[in-house]
């Protein structure tokens, strides 16, 4: 090398040397995990348009203020927020987000001592462009497990005119005129058991991983007590976090009411929806799969389906199945698959003989192995021995289609949790 290149070598060294001193301040850097430190997702909810019944009316909150409950699965030392504008088709803007312990799920009071602003970018307000979602800057918030936390958002104006929601949410949130940001209880008087604009909230913690519950309804909690965190992946994580092995999964609960596999209903398909609500989240490591109820039963609700679009059917479902366990493997994902649970005395689906013989089908790939890291088999717990196309009574809810509380409950307590110390 002569003497010029020498030079200019020597001056590329120093550049990306001095480089990382040029950026930004410390204080305005992003706090990153550090190798002693990861983010795992703590909470998460699947994000779809509400119907009109469903949305939040928006002449209520344009420059007023919404208060959502969540419950967090497990802890860390430092929060930040993921806020979704996935389906809006302008911007969503806001003058403000904070977040705080809540008193109770549901509750429009916080405690005022914990209440933290959040910032984006080091802004107070934020602009989300459609289709995009955003993460809030990392506060410092000592999170308990399963803690209660309020997340309060102020309107810049009025919300998008298609809102990207959870309706599901089995909780109850609370809206109001003006800015309340920081009041320690929102009036009002107004409120919705939806979620709006929220989609996750990450933990910092020493170590950790998030299993995603990905599904239906089931998975969902239709049925379940509103504010009481009943589901079967609630449950779930409460179990995680009495064992001392366990306490570092976060559990995401990525279900959809009326979901399917294939195609479009209550909002966007499993597969199309695979990348944003299990693939993209923090630390996942983990996902159960419980999905295909849906696609099974509404082929035949309305008419009778002939012998090969039946075959077709249970065809598509397992290739969509091994693309999602392929996408996932491909991001050192462990994918459990959960059997298709028996709703042959469902009087919304009446399935008939071929349905069944669909639904076994399904459930024979699922136990097939070498498809699923391990196989979950909700079916063979919540089945009628003496009828195993229906729920078994002490798990029916009584619409031969969703367990009761008793059923989420077995669910919950049947999954090992050696799958998550492996």
């Amino acid at each position: 090398m002569d003497i010029g290149k020498r030079t200019l070598a020597g001056l590329a060294i120093a550049l990306s040397i001095a480089a990382p001193l040029a950026i930004t301040p410390a204080s305005a850097a992003p706090a990153r995990a550090s190798e002693s430190q990861r983010w795992v997702a703590s909470w998460a909810s699947a994000q779809m348009v509400p119907a009109a019944k469903d949305s939040l009316p928006a002449a209520d909150v344009t420059d007023g203020t919404l208060r959502q409950t969540l419950r967090l699965s497990t802890g860390g030392r430092r929060i930040r927020v993921r806020l979704s504008n996935a389906f809006g088709t302008e911007p969503l803007k806001l003058s403000g987000a904070h977040v705080a312990l809540a008193a109770a799920p549901g509750s429009a009071r916080i405690d005022p001592a914990s209440d933290r602003a959040l910032a984006f970018s080091g802004r107070p307000e934020v602009t989300i462009p459609p289709g995009a979602e955003y993460l809030s800057d990392p506060i410092d918030f000592p999170a308990a497990p399963l803690a209660n936390l309020a997340i309060t958002l102020r309107f810049d104006g009025a919300p998008p005119a298609q809102q990207t929601s959870h309706p599901g949410s089995r909780t109850t949130s609370w809206f109001g005129p003006g800015d309340q940001l920081a009041t320690a209880e929102l009036t009002g008087g107004k409120s919705l058991d939806r979620w709006f604009q929220i989609s996750g909230v990450d933990v910092l913690r020493p170590a950790g991983a998030s299993l995603v519950t990905f599904g239906d309804s089931i998975t969902d909690g239709y049925g379940v007590t509103t504010n009481g965190n009943n589901r079967w992946p609630d449950i779930l994580a409460a179990r995680l976090q009495a064992d001392p092995r366990t306490r570092g999964v976060g559990v995401l609960n990525a279900g959809i009411g009326g979901n399917r596999v294939l195609l479009d209903g209550l909002g966007p398909n499993a597969m199309a929806r695979f990348e944003r609500d299990v693939l993209s989240q923090a630390g996942v490591k983990y996902v159960i799969l419980l999905e295909g109820v849906n696609d099974l039963g509404v082929l035949t609700r309305d008419q009778p389906a002939s012998p090969e679009a039946h075959a077709a059917l249970v065809a598509r479902m397992t290739a969509a199945y091994d693309q999602m366990i392929r996408r996932a493997h491909d991001r050192g994902i462990k994918v459990y698959g959960a059997t298709v649970m028996p709703f042959g005395g469902s009087a919304y689906y009446h399935p008939d003989a071929a349905n069944e013989q669909d639904r076994q089908a399904i459930n024979a790939w699922i136990r097939t192995p070498g498809r699923f890291d391990a196989v979950i088999d909700f079916d063979k717990l919540t089945r009628d021995p003496a009828n195993p196309s229906r729920l078994s009574a002490a798990y029916d809810s009584g619409d031969g289609l969703h367990p009761s509380l008793a059923g989420y409950k077995a669910m919950a307590d049947a999954v090992p949790l050696d799958l998550f110390t492996r």
